[in-house]
């Protein structure tokens, strides 16, 4: 059955009254982001994304707890249906190909694809590699993405901007503008718009699933990754 223990206090409701506190918690999180990149970056480039949300997972969680709130109350918590989960994570992934399929012609049109440039060239027939990215995949990317860029940002925003359906959107815009960003370094401009049109998507998933259940969207985000670098281990990939 579903959790609904919520923690001692639920969603965000609209107040229409700007939340400082709730503005700081985003802006340390994006603090914890970019720095733990930055100074990771120069050592690991393949890594540097996994350690910083990894970071940022930790403070989130301190964050939350200090609200009185917790992932749970942001929408991970086990969903009624396994069976239900999964259809609905079918139909996510539909999502992700239209969100795509959306901005491909805009991309295409003012930038150069540079696919990832290289980054996982290694993993071409190296099974050590591919298992260790999978790791990441199902770690960094499916879990602390969606949790980290969907549920904390949205929700941290949302309620800083006083919790309103317009302070949300607001919030899901921005949030997939920064996880674009996020991919703008090994990807070009093309690939951040390609992957902050998912992240609008996503946001937009996430309210409509009324930021109570992460679990489609997380299994969706692993399986599209999953696919990608299994792809890459066989060779299938040209960039």
């Amino acid at each position: 059955m579903e959790n609904n223990s919520p923690g001692s206090q639920s969603l965000p409701r609209a107040t229409g009254h700007f939340d400082i506190g709730a503005l700081l918690d985003l802006i340390i999180i994006l603090a914890v982001l970019v720095t733990v990149k930055w100074a990771l970056s120069p050592h690991t480039q393949l890594f540097a994304g996994a350690g910083s949300t990894t970071s940022a997972m930790i403070v989130g969680t301190l964050l939350l707890r200090r609200r009185g709130l917790r992932w749970a109350d942001l929408g991970f918590r086990r969903p009624e249906s396994w069976l239900k989960t999964l259809g609905l994570a079918v139909l996510v992934f539909g999502i992700y190909i239209v969100a795509l399929s959306a901005m491909q012609g805009v991309a295409d049109h003012f930038f150069e694809d540079v696919g990832t440039s290289g980054r996982f060239d290694h993993v071409e027939g190296n099974l050590v590699a591919y298992l260790i990215l999978m790791g990441v995949i199902w770690t960094h990317a499916a879990f602390f993405e969606e949790l980290i860029y969907r549920a904390f940002f949205i929700n941290r925003l949302g309620t800083a901007l006083g919790g309103s359906r317009v302070a949300l959107l607001v919030a899901v815009v921005l949030s997939g503008s920064f996880f674009g960003y996020r991919h703008l370094v090994y990807q070009g401009m093309h690939g951040a718009l390609m992957t902050g049109a998912v992240g609008v998507a996503f946001g937009l998933v996430y309210l409509w699933f009324g930021r109570r259940n992460m679990w489609p969207l997380i299994i969706a985000h692993g399986a599209v990754d999953t696919i990608g670098i299994t792809a890459r281990f066989l060779g299938m990939m040209d960039d």
